[in-house]
């Protein structure tokens, strides 16, 4: 089954990590991922920019609107996510675990929707 693990985190609090620590943790998202690739579960994953640099888009009356940001202000932001392949909840919280959080980061697991092969 697949599985999303999406990456909530302070923006603020990354920026004022030291640029080292910084690194370090990028550098163990690398080799988190690599060894998500090894054992056949990494499906995708990407790092999100800031969510200063997001638009959301609703479609009002017909019309499609885009406003600059976020769809809601909160205190932590998308950062990013990995989408896993898991053989049930359990392994997927498990491999949520293993996630570098250097920021106290909530690592929210969700399943993906199966639409079969139609889709």
């Amino acid at each position: 089954m697949k599985y999303m693990l999406m990456i909530y985190t302070e923006e603020k609090a990354w920026d004022a990590l030291p640029p080292a620590e910084q690194e370090r943790t990028i550098g163990e998202h690398l080799a988190f991922a690599e060894d998500l690739r090894r054992s056949g579960r990494y499906l995708a994953g990407e790092a999100l920019q800031p969510v200063a640099t997001a638009t959301s888009v609703r479609i009002q009356r017909g019309k499609v609107v885009a406003t600059d940001g976020p769809f809601a202000e909160t205190k932590e932001q998308l950062g990013g996510f990995y989408l896993v392949e898991a053989r049930d909840l359990n392994e997927a919280i498990q491999l949520a675990g293993r996630i570098p959080t250097p920021c106290g980061d909530c690592i929210e697991v969700r399943p993906v929707v199966d639409f079969g092969p139609a889709a």
